[in-house]
């Protein structure tokens, strides 16, 4: 990536690089970390967040621990493409909360979900009644994850994230 063309520095990426790792880091920890004052450090991660390249701060949960045991990639396919359904589909979508992310893809399906549920027979509930009732829906194919080998919501922005 070529920070200039997108209107960044070396400092920038390191901020949020260091921010990625942890999103709590005081503004006085920051400053050090990149070697400025706290005060150009502060007008730097306002202009950062202005100008929409930090969305925002969450904590990241484990899923395990609040009793999600299963993380699934559903691909769903539709019979036909033509009306409302893949825009009432999309719509739907955005108020079930399983469903952590929806890609709208090329190939063999037309989505692809990324979704939790607390277990097998939990997931198959959810599916039969909720993927299954929404609209152009006509196919839906699941993978279970056996294991996951590496999470990250991290983007690679310069040296400082790695």
């Amino acid at each position: 990536m070529n920070p200039s063309k997108i209107g960044l520095d070396d400092v920038d990426l390191a901020l949020m690089a260091l921010l990625q790792k942890d999103g709590r880091l005081s503004n006085a920890k920051l400053a050090e970390q990149v070697a400025l004052s706290e005060t150009p450090c502060w007008r730097r991660l306002k202009r950062l967040e202005a100008d929409g390249y930090i969305e925002g701060y969450r904590a990241v949960l484990n899923r395990k621990k609040l009793g999600y045991g299963v993380l699934a990639f559903v691909q769903v396919g539709f019979g036909s493409h033509t009306g409302d359904a893949p825009l009432r589909f999309e719509e739907m979508l955005q108020a079930i909360p399983e469903v952590l992310s929806c890609h709208n893809l090329t190939g063999e399906c037309d989505y692809l979900l990324q979704v939790v549920a607390e277990d097998l027979e939990a997931f198959g509930v959810f599916v039969r009644d909720v993927l299954r009732e929404l609209p152009g829906v006509s196919s839906i194919r699941s993978s279970l994850s056996l294991r996951e080998v590496k999470v990250s919501g991290r983007l690679p922005v310069g040296a400082a994230g790695r």
